[in-house]
């Protein structure tokens, strides 16, 4: 376990070590102790959070401690780096994307800027959080008591340049999201706003997968149509984990977001993971009686269908998501932890969705190290 450290560090604002008074954390979410508890034993890793758009359109600071707005969670105000660390968040992969309407040059050159600006923002605060790379790195991250902050790219046209991928500096991105609500010249979106011509990946996207694949850095197929995800299966080196950061599934509530059966065993035959997202409206119908239960509805199905293995956490956090309305932002998180020990689960299933499925694909792709 990390070094308790009380109360954060003055560079950012302040949060409260639940580790210190676990039941008063119980009684304020109305969640048994024993909840809890598990959940302070397990390393939670979100693998997809947007929340950094927020600070790039509004100047959102994540570095500040923020309330959940007058939205009161709905789309914004649901995560920032000081209730991350209270919430003993991991770590999360923190999403970069970038406007499709730009040139293909603007749009690289916009992405190395953001990419700057994000890894600064974490400079900032070298008590609280570590941008890492790879197992080792999260490790090291987490011996420190640390949030560990990988680095993704949401819509790989950002760098569909030829060779653009190679100025991502020192490794620093560990996904790329191969498209994102808009079709490009990798392939098709599964937008409804696509239209009904699948063509799938165009040979520039396979090609792309295959150099993503030699740079070791996650094949994400969030967000591509069927066609275009199954080309992709097909382009991708099989001894390596394709991973989905933030989706539901078809098989609890069919969705043209969601994947279907043949998808999530795609996924899980190459030994990845794949992220349950928090959109209500993505997850059950209708939107308004979704509830954390209905996350774990998904997990469940996940584990079912592709094994222990499969299933993970992919909020979306801040992404212009609607999440359910017992788990407006990341403070409420044990909540899903005490509807899977109602359920009866494992604890080693709960310690695996809630981190250990992320390491291990992360250390089969880069790095070795006890997941």
């Amino acid at each position: 376990m990390p070094p308790m450290s009380g109360r954060a560090q003055p560079e950012i604002g302040a949060w409260l070590d639940h580790r210190r008074d676990p039941g008063a954390w119980a009684r304020a979410l109305g969640v048994s102790r024993e909840a809890i508890e598990l959940y302070l034993a397990c390393e939670p890793i979100d693998l997809h959070v947007d929340t950094f758009i927020w600070a790039r359109i509004f100047g959102y600071d994540l570095l500040a401690r923020h309330g959940s707005g007058p939205t009161r969670g709905r789309l914004l105000g649901q995560v920032d780096l000081p209730r991350l660390r209270e919430a003993q968040v991991a770590g999360a992969m923190w999403s970069i994307t970038t406007n499709p309407l730009r040139s293909g040059a603007g749009r690289r050159d916009a992405f190395l800027e953001n990419l700057a600006r994000l890894r600064e923002t974490f400079a900032r605060a070298p008590g609280e959080v570590a941008v890492v790379r790879d197992l080792p790195e999260y490790r090291a991250a987490r011996a420190k008591g640390l949030h560990a902050a990988f680095l993704g790219i949401q819509g790989g046209n950002a760098l569909d340049e030829p060779d653009a991928l190679d100025l991502i500096p020192d490794r620093a991105i560990v996904r790329v999201t191969l498209v994102h609500l808009s079709t490009s010249r990798l392939g098709v979106t599964s937008s409804p706003l696509a239209g009904r011509d699948d063509t799938g990946l165009t040979a520039l996207g396979r090609a792309y997968v295959e150099r993503l694949d030699h740079a070791r850095i996650f094949v994400d197929l969030a967000h591509v149509s069927r066609r275009g995800f199954f080309d992709a299966v097909d382009a991708h080196d099989p001894s390596l984990p394709l991973i989905v950061t933030h989706t539901g599934v078809s098989g609890v509530h069919p969705h043209w977001r969601n994947l279907e059966r043949a998808q999530v065993r795609a996924i899980a035959d190459t030994g990845g993971t794949i992220g349950v997202m928090y959109q209500s409206s993505f997850l059950g119908a209708p939107a308004r009686a979704v509830t954390a239960a209905t996350i774990v509805d998904h997990l469940d199905h996940l584990v079912q269908v592709g094994g222990e293995g499969c299933a993970s956490l992919g909020s979306d956090w801040d992404g212009m998501i609607d999440p359910p309305r017992d788990l407006r932002t990341c403070l409420e998180l044990p909540r899903l932890v005490q509807v899977m020990l109602e359920r009866r689960w494992p604890p080693e299933r709960v310690r695996a969705v809630l981190g250990g499925n992320y390491l291990r694909a992360l250390g089969a792709l880069r790095g070795t190290g006890e997941a």
